[in-house]
């Protein structure tokens, strides 16, 4: 996979999974952000308040190193690792998913939790579409309205994602600018007269 793009989930799924009368459901997510993560954990509990465990894993950005696991009360690594695994093994990030389980009176052991686990988060990335994304630098630009032409024409032919924008006599917008041509765009953007630029960390 090359830097200057990643791959990720295009939309949200869900699957289920059965294991001698335990209910798997586990549900995918694209996020950009943890707080998307804690928004969608949120309503997940408050859609299956009588589930015994919301096991999740995530993983976020195109370095690796933002990602988070919990066995949510299942015994240490059986679950949370195991979602992971297989976000890893699909080479996708940005993905959240989490594993409603509602128990059904047959303990699994260990090695019946990891499979049942790793199993429900495959099917529902198999059960939506991967997607292959740009990887972007965001950028803040504030101009003159009169310049808004200019600054427009230039972020649609270097493909650039909006962000925020504010347009009023002055503006303020926030931009991704792909990594693939992001030296050209900078370069650009330096030309236009009157345009300010700043990096958003």
């Amino acid at each position: 996979m090359s830097a200057d793009y990643f791959k990720t989930i295009e939309t949200p799924a869900t699957s289920e999974f059965k294991d001698r009368g335990s209910k798997f459901l586990a549900f995918s997510y694209p996020i950009d952000r943890v707080e998307d993560f804690k928004k969608h954990l949120q309503t997940l509990k408050k859609e299956h308040p009588k589930a015994n465990h919301h096991c999740f894993a995530y993983r976020i950005g195109t370095e690796g190193d933002v990602f988070r696991v919990s066995d949510d009360g299942e015994p240490s690594g059986s679950a949370g690792r195991p979602i992971l695994g297989q976000i890893d093994s699909f080479q996708i990030t940005n993905v959240l998913i989490v594993v409603v389980r509602y128990f059904g009176g047959t303990l699994l052991g260990v090695p019946g939790l990891i499979h049942a686990y790793k199993t429900s988060a495959a099917l529902s990335i198999q059960s939506s579409v991967i997607i292959q994304k740009p990887v972007l630098i965001n950028y803040r630009l504030q101009f003159d309205y009169l310049l808004m032409n200019d600054v427009m024409r230039l972020v649609k032919q270097q493909n650039c994602e909006i962000g925020k924008q504010e347009l009023l006599l002055f503006c303020l917008m926030e931009i991704g600018i792909p990594k693939s041509n992001f030296e050209l765009t900078l370069q650009k953007l330096k030309e236009i007269r009157g345009l300010e630029l700043e990096a958003i960390q």
